[in-house]
């Protein structure tokens, strides 16, 4: 398992619903963020150019508590090869002074090319 790496999220008004809370599709735009932050701008660009792109494989989520307007999130990431085809991404999202993940993500991904083939993760793209 990887370090751990964090990204600090703001709740806005437009990211809740009609209850308050975070609308709990939201949390997945908050993790993909953090995966991009965490593997690194270059990186992915660097992939992109070669004709190489991450998609999802599958999520896994669990919602425990709800962010609300004006909170501010931390997301924590850390990511394991599984195999030469799938990296796993451990993600929760963190209120502050919580004492337990709001909410928690298995986000599996692999790489295509531009044919949509399946291709090895390349391992000089990991953070």
């Amino acid at each position: 398992m990887s370090n751990t790496f964090h990204f600090p999220v703001q709740i806005y008004y437009e990211d809740t619903d009609f209850s308050g809370l975070v609308y709990h599709a939201n949390y997945l735009k908050f993790f993909e963020r953090a995966r991009e932050h965490a593997i690194g701008r270059e990186k992915l660009l660097h992939l992109w150019d070669a004709g190489i792109g991450f998609v999802v494989y599958k999520i896994e989520l669990t919602y425990s508590e709800g962010a609300k307007f004006g909170d501010i999130l931390d997301i924590r990431s850390t990511f394991e090869l599984d195999g030469s085809y799938r990296l796993n991404f451990h993600q929760e999202a963190w209120l502050p002074d919580g004492k337990k993940a709001a909410t928690k993500g298995l986000i599996q991904l692999v790489c295509i090319d531009g044919n949509g083939r399946l291709v090895p993760i390349p391992t000089d793209s990991l953070p």
